[in-house]
């Protein structure tokens, strides 16, 4: 597993460890429960039930390993952020050629770009990261470079 660092609200690393809870509490026992089931119908080289609970049994245990890493490594985005500079937490507005934008810049594994959350790897989030009100930054995207003034910070 990697060690690099997992920035992520206080808000999303509560519901990773959540998640975390119920895949270990629950989802694992479900499993090895449906695998000691199927195991007593017989012959498993032919049990589609067996087979599909080997594979959930693998699907769980490395969303397990995933999940223990990330919160290992999480490291919480200040929700007291500068309105200077933008940062990691910041929501900032911007003027691009096809008008203004809001984007609240988030660690990758809270992204959701239709929710105007993007991360702080992605092509905007870097060009973002580190610049103040007013300055205009180039975002080299597939289509081509796109300029966006940065209109606010908040």
């Amino acid at each position: 597993m990697n060690s690099k660092p997992t920035y992520i609200s206080r808000d999303g690393l509560e519901k990773l460890r959540k998640e975390l809870d119920e895949m270990v509490s629950m989802r694992r026992p479900e499993v090895a429960q449906r695998i000691h089931d199927a195991k007593e119908h017989g012959d498993l080289s032919e049990n589609a039930e067996y087979e599909d609970a080997k594979n959930e049994q693998a699907f769980v245990e490395g969303r397990i390993q995933t999940l223990e890493a990330l919160i290992k490594n999480a490291t919480l985005i200040d929700e007291h952020h500068s309105i200077e500079l933008v940062q990691i937490g910041s929501t900032v507005t911007v003027a691009g050629p096809d008008g203004e934008d809001s984007f609240t810049i988030v660690g990758s594994t809270e992204a959701r770009p239709t929710e105007g959350r993007i991360s702080n790897e992605s092509p905007v989030g870097r060009a973002l990261l580190g610049r103040r009100k007013g300055e205009v930054v180039v975002v080299r995207v597939p289509a081509g470079d796109m300029p966006y003034k940065i209109a606010a910070i908040a």
